[in-house]
């Protein structure tokens, strides 16, 4: 009971924006959301999310992919990752369609029309992410090869000092990838450590989103720091310091 209860005040500080232009997914979704404890409100468009993320915090976005004007895949690629997380929505529901959000920095998909109560899941999740990887040890930089990833503000330092976006599915990656530095990771197993156990991420997503933190950790120096080791998983090979 007291985990419940302690679940349920974690959901009341957190405001969700539902970006969708049809009204009645707008109102069944923040409705339920509401009931569950979370603050959610809804955008009609992306102008309209705009405002809003203007307006106050907003802690997370339900995005739709097929709005009119500016669609979901173009807010994502926008945000590139610097805004709140986002999960997509879509009456596709095509696997090509989840992995081009992803790849553009969505952290998570759904094809509509989706179930209230796993939308809500997959919120609780996410949300659950920021608020749980606080640095151990008191140590809150891991450095390695020249770049350093900072586990309070999120960021990612190039070894030239330059900012590097990272959507928070790709934090939570590399993360878990950094903090397990010589270890073959299986794609469960970086699951359970970056999403949680509530994670429902297909396979290809993962490829999908180790792809994508390869091409943000090239500096040109043509060093891999992420190996596929073929039939088991991945590896970060690179020596890995905290201070």
């Amino acid at each position: 009971m007291a985990s419940h209860k302690a679940a349920m005040n974690t959901d009341l500080s957190a405001r969700v924006l539902v970006v969708d232009d049809d009204p009645g997914i707008r109102e069944v979704l923040c409705d339920y959301l509401g009931q569950h404890g979370f603050q959610a409100s809804g955008a009609a468009s992306a102008a309209e999310m705009d405002r809003a993320l203007q307006a106050g915090q907003t802690d997370l976005i339900v995005l739709d992919l097929m709005m009119p004007g500016e669609d979901g895949l173009s807010v994502v690629r926008r945000l590139g990752g610097k805004g709140p997380p986002v999960i997509m929505l879509s009456a596709m529901g095509e696997e090509t369609d989840r992995i081009v959000g992803l790849e553009l920095g969505a952290d998570d998909y759904l094809a509509k029309p989706c179930n209230p109560r796993e939308l809500l899941a997959r919120v609780r999740a996410i949300l659950r992410r920021p608020r749980e990887d606080g640095p151990a040890d008191g140590q809150p930089v891991l450095s390695f090869a020249g770049w350093k990833l900072d586990l309070v503000r999120r960021e990612l330092t190039r070894p030239d000092g330059g900012q590097v976006g990272l959507s928070s599915g790709e934090f939570g990656l590399l993360r878990a990838l950094a903090e397990r530095p010589g270890r073959v990771l299986t794609r469960d197993q970086l699951l359970e450590a970056a999403r949680g156990s509530e994670s429902d991420v297909f396979d290809r997503a993962m490829d999908v989103q180790i792809s994508r933190l390869r091409k943000k950790l090239d500096d040109g120096s043509g060093t891999e720091l992420i190996q596929t080791v073929r039939g088991e998983g991945y590896l970060f090979d690179v020596k890995v310091t905290r201070r």
